[in-house]
């Protein structure tokens, strides 16, 4: 860890083969030393810890967090005593619920656990999710009436809600609604029963950074605390709460949420129970994706949630909720191999478009723009997001990826930090520019007519022009150098200590000095990854693995016949295998030594 907080490049290292510098994360060594003797730790998971600016008093929780010190009453969300006080009243009254959720997974986990948990209290529930191409995002008019045709007396809406005044109000005198969302509302509130939200702009509940699901648990817990209070519980068992996080777990790192505070909890408990595998439709997915290893926070990001997303995008947009709500594990097994076959199928759609999307990146990038807007005839609008943030990664830019279809233009933006492209998104909304447009900092939505791209285009520049200032490739942090046989096993499990790893506590990233590789190949679909063995020059190996290579530079510094010795910069993680534990390092890059 020697030389954090100096001004100079790691190694030296001022342009790295994929054209980035490496420079320290600031940390203070004090605070880390501090750290390491008050609990015990060896001074490097010290340093880490000072370096995501934990101090001395909660380091401890922070390496084992727990829901009885960072839970919130749920009483600090405006309107969640009325929610709980209705749903609490539905229950006792077994009353017919609809629960209108979302098509991503955020929407798929709140979903489920609102419809699980007022299942298992007696509720006839009915879920119900929107086709993302005929009927849009959230409620909508029609879905509604039908739903209290159905003869439901109490609609819930999870992950959607906050912004859909005329949609709501089809259910006024049919059903009360009530509300459990996240996303920002700019506008007036719908007039129903309860709107929880903690980015309303009059909840005071600070609690900015939690998903949907992670709302919904909440009014859960709040409506057993309203039927524990009426002695409802006296005579039947209550609900398992805690065993509903392992969805609130999963929606959190897969609507990309900071992993701290109450969410690092969430995530960190829900792991432990979804460990368990005791829901049938998760344990499904995780057997299709041959996830051996007890779950990680990569396991919910990488591997369940592009499946339970797929469905949204390109599939049967409930898919994803029947396989949380499925009880059968036959059943279960089906739906989560039909939605691994969905998935691959949204990553040939997704391949298709981010080749011809990076071609006119690459050329709006060498012209000098400040945003890049990517547009297409025919792109699928299921995949303009994820094509949105892979363009932005490789660029450093604000990037808005959209499909061309009947004179309209759907996308998605992905921005970068200290860009709000929401704002600016918003802004060109109300300036006539866009037909529909909104989002936060990082990202957006946003649709226009065909023929108005360049005044789009000009419109976000000059709203954005600072981002032209950015380098063409974001610096890499790196928190500690070692030598290849320092990078083993002891230390990649103190780093493990520090997980889950995500938003606001990123995986660590290391350099490791003078490696040079003496074995790599190929593996993979198309051979995309190259796996190496590397040696350092005052001995030990160590295993590597570099994902979504390619051909690209980082392929080409690990496959090269010279092999010179290589400095490289990656993820260090133990990994499990018929009981024993090695390290290996996830490249991320990697420059001449």
């Amino acid at each position: 860890m020697d030389g954090a907080g100096a001004d100079a490049p790691v190694l030296g290292v001022a342009r790295s083969v994929t054209g980035r510098r490496w420079m320290w994360r600031p940390a203070d060594p004090r605070t880390g030393l501090g750290i390491a003797q008050r609990l015990g730790l060896p001074e490097m998971v010290g340093r880490l810890l000072a370096a995501r600016g934990i101090g001395l008093d909660h380091a401890a929780q922070y390496l084992e967090p727990t829901l009885r010190a960072l839970m919130p009453d749920p009483s600090a969300l405006t309107d969640m005593d009325a929610a709980a006080d209705r749903l609490a009243a539905a229950v006792r009254s077994g009353e017919h619920v609809a629960v209108f959720g979302d098509y991503d997974v955020d929407g798929a986990c709140s979903g489920a656990l609102m419809s699980r948990f007022l299942r298992d209290l007696g509720c006839e529930v009915t879920p119900y999710v929107p086709d993302r191409l005929k009927e849009g995002y959230g409620p909508n008019a029609p879905a509604i009436a039908a739903l209290c045709e159905r003869g439901a007396s109490l609609i819930v809406c999870v992950d959607c809600g906050i912004a859909a005044v005329e949609a709501l109000a089809a259910a006024e005198g049919h059903a009360d609604v009530v509300v459990l969302d996240h996303h920002k509302a700019e506008g007036p509130l719908p007039r129903i029963l309860a709107a929880v939200n903690p980015n309303r702009l009059d909840c005071g509940s600070g609690l900015h950074d939690v998903c949907a699901a992670a709302v919904a648990f909440l009014a859960a817990a709040a409506t057993v605390r309203v039927l524990r209070k009426a002695g409802w519980f006296g005579r039947r068992p209550e609900p398992d709460l805690l065993g509903l996080l392992d969805l609130v777990a999963l929606a959190t790192v897969c609507d990309v949420m900071p992993l701290t505070g109450f969410n690092r909890a969430l995530v960190a408990q829900g792991l432990k129970v979804m460990g368990r595998r005791g829901r049938a439709g998760v344990a499904a997915l995780l057997d299709v994706t041959a996830a051996r290893d007890a779950p990680t926070a990569h396991t919910l990001g990488f591997l369940l949630g592009p499946r339970i997303n797929a469905s949204g995008r390109i599939g049967e947009p409930d898919l994803g909720l029947r396989l949380l709500l499925c009880e059968d594990p036959v059943e279960a097994r089906a739906i989560a191999e039909k939605l691994d076959a969905v998935n691959r199928r949204r990553q040939e759609v997704e391949g298709e478009v981010l080749a011809a999307a990076h071609a006119m990146a690459e050329a709006q990038a060498a012209a000098g723009r400040a945003v890049l807007l990517l547009v297409g005839e025919g792109w699928h609008p299921g995949v303009v997001g994820i094509v949105a943030g892979r363009m932005k990664e490789r660029f450093n830019r604000p990037t808005c990826v959209a499909g061309l279809a009947d004179g309209l233009a759907k996308g998605s933006g992905r921005s970068v930090p200290g860009v709000d492209l929401g704002a600016a998104v918003i802004a060109a909304r109300q300036s006539g520019l866009l037909e529909t447009g909104g989002g936060h900092a990082m990202a957006a939505g946003f649709s226009f007519r065909a023929g108005r791209h360049e005044e789009v285009h000009a419109f976000l520049e000059d709203r954005l022009r600072h981002a032209a200032l950015l380098p063409a490739a974001a610096d890499l942090l790196v928190e500690g150098t070692l030598n290849v046989i320092a990078a083993q096993a002891e230390l990649a499990k103190e780093v493990a200590r520090l997980a889950p790893f995500g938003p606001g506590n990123e995986e660590p990233i290391f350099a490791i000095q003078r490696a040079r590789v003496v074995k790599a190949d190929r593996v993979g679909k198309e051979g995309a990854t190259v796996r190496a063995i590397v040696e350092g020059e005052g001995g030990g190996r160590l295993k590597t693995i570099c994902f979504r290579a390619k051909d690209g530079p980082l392929a080409q510094a690990l496959l090269a016949a010279d092999r010179l010795p290589l400095h490289l910069c990656g993820h260090l993680r133990a990994e499990h295998w018929n009981g024993e534990v090695t390290a290996s390092l996830q490249v991320v890059d990697a420059a001449p030594a």
